[in-house]
């Protein structure tokens, strides 16, 4: 939402940039690295991290700073209060129990997709793919669906100038082959990735319509590579995934 510049509190937007700074990757920053990563200086930096500790939602030994559990708010907050998470928890928790499999229901947050349901069934213990957690939309099956389900201008804007990380040797970096497999997306109206995003785990991916006709989430299921190949998945997944979509329409 584009609001106008005299509206716009430029010290909470350093303030989430700081405090957004933390991920998996880093996840102990002290006033430089916070600053690198925020995009602002030391200084800024430093008092930014100064008063999210003084208000609880950061840790420090003196020198650096940590995540604390008060952060945890907002995602339990938003789970609490968010009508997707609840609705489709237990179609999720059915699928799991009727293939022992792990599923989830996700949404794209710029460059990222975050998870926002699960299944409690893990029989494939990928990495980082706990609830809340963040994957990069290029190298995943909910990405990808998410991504084709953008307007043509939409996709442009957002494959402009991105440089798209491999994170394995199966990673597609390439901007216009990505595109071409978004408009196979668009046509299949589903995506398999195989070890994109972590060896050893593929994944397949169908979208969430609202009744409009709107994609306002992907469906997931994830899988060892060495479990099934892609026609395999395909086969078995397809018709649960797309059935499941179905039953959700209506009340999303």
């Amino acid at each position: 939402m584009a609001i106008a510049k005299a509206d716009l509190i430029e010290g909470m937007v350093k303030g989430m940039a700081v405090l957004e700074s933390f991920d998996t990757e880093r996840q102990r920053l002290n006033a430089t690295l916070a600053a690198q990563r925020a995009g602002i200086t030391r200084a800024a930096a430093r008092r930014h991290l100064l008063t999210l500790s003084h208000l609880g939602y950061l840790e420090t030994d003196g020198s650096y700073f940590w995540l604390a559990s008060k952060v945890m708010r907002f995602s339990g907050s938003y789970l609490a209060s968010s009508r997707l998470p609840r609705v489709v928890q237990p179609t999720l928790n059915r699928l799991a129990v009727q293939s022992a499999h792990s599923f989830s229901a996700v949404v794209l947050d710029d460059e990222e997709v975050v998870i926002v349901a699960r299944s409690d069934v893990a029989r494939v213990m990928a990495y980082g793919l706990h609830l809340g957690a963040r994957l990069p939309a290029h190298a995943t099956s909910t990405g990808r669906v998410l991504l084709a389900a953008q307007t043509k201008t939409a996709l442009n804007t957002w494959l402009k100038g991105r440089v798209l990380t491999r994170l394995t040797g199966h990673t597609v970096t390439d901007p216009k082959l990505l595109r071409a497999r978004l408009v196979q997306a668009q046509t299949d109206d589903f995506v398999i990735s195989c070890e994109e995003h972590e060896l050893g785990v593929s994944a397949m991916s169908v979208p969430l319509r609202n009744a409009q006709g709107k994609t306002v989430a992907a469906l997931n299921v994830v899988l060892s590579s060495a479990e099934m190949n892609v026609g395999q998945i395909q086969q078995r997944f397809l018709p649960l995934l797309q059935g499941a979509a179905q039953e959700l329409r209506a009340l999303l």
